[in-house]
């Protein structure tokens, strides 16, 4: 039976591949509506993309900050910082090594200021007391640990905590030692100043320390210990005693008159 001219045309129209998927005004509107809003997402986004990019840090490029940078990445030291080996005190000696144990009573090593603890020990005698710290006793090893430690210093620690515990021992004295400045100037001045880092003068450098020299040793002192231009104060490195920072000063000078 023939289709009528309406149903005719209905059906051509469901299969013309040229005819558009929008079919009511909602539809229409829904695709304007989304016309502008694409984009404007996409624009903000984008936007948002570019101003979150890392930029880099202006004060990352200033003179102090590159000297920093190019500081050596460590350095180990027995013992107490800023202190030359041999004349540390007891106390010193004590808060760099002894109080690992003593502190807390690890392994059943007496607890400083237990006086119940340390009369036994102070009983047997200081010598006894500082052999044994010296050569290892039971859980302590030599010197504590701290092969770096000298008999004299040993000693000093011991009669620091035997008398914080109820002895009352004469303390060794300590015997002051001039700092090395070739080793200060090797393990802190030399990360610029062999090198000429960041315009420090190099060492034997006698045409780069001459305009140095001319303000006089305790105007370089000042310079090392607070810092100038790109220099931090001591180097960068604070655990330096002022003595240190001046044997250092005194041996870039004497190699480079």
């Amino acid at each position: 039976m023939p289709l009528s001219n309406s149903r005719q045309a209905d059906a051509v129209s469901d299969h013309d591949p040229h005819s558009s998927f929008i079919k009511t005004p909602q539809q229409l509107i829904v695709v304007i509506l989304l016309s502008f809003v694409v984009p404007i997402v996409g624009i903000i986004l984008l936007v948002q993309l570019v101003m979150s990019h890392p930029a880099a840090d202006p004060n990352a490029l200033t003179d102090e900050a590159i000297a920093k940078r190019l500081q050596p990445v460590g350095r180990v030291e027995f013992g107490a910082a800023g202190a030359a080996a041999g004349s540390r005190t007891g106390e010193q000696v004590y808060q760099a090594v002894c109080t690992n144990c003593h502190q807390t009573g690890v392994a059943g090593a007496p607890k400083i200021g237990d006086k119940a603890a340390w009369a036994p020990r102070i009983k047997e005698g200081l010598n006894e007391m500082v052999a044994d710290a010296i050569n290892g006793v039971r859980a302590m090893p030599p010197r504590g640990g701290d092969p770096s430690l000298t008999d004299e210093e040993v000693a000093r620690a011991v009669v620091y905590m035997a008398n914080q515990s109820g002895a009352r021992f004469k303390q060794p004295a300590v015997l002051s030692q001039k700092p090395d400045g070739k080793k200060v100037y090797e393990t802190t001045c030399s990360a610029c100043h062999a090198s000429g880092v960041a315009g420090a003068p190099k060492l034997g450098d006698k045409a780069g320390w001459a305009p140095h020299l001319m303000h006089g040793m305790d105007a370089l002192l000042q310079s090392a210990l607070k810092g100038k231009g790109a220099m931090p104060p001591k180097g960068g490195n604070p655990s330096l005693s002022d003595d240190e920072v001046r044997a250092a000063v005194e041996f870039m000078v004497s190699q480079s008159k």
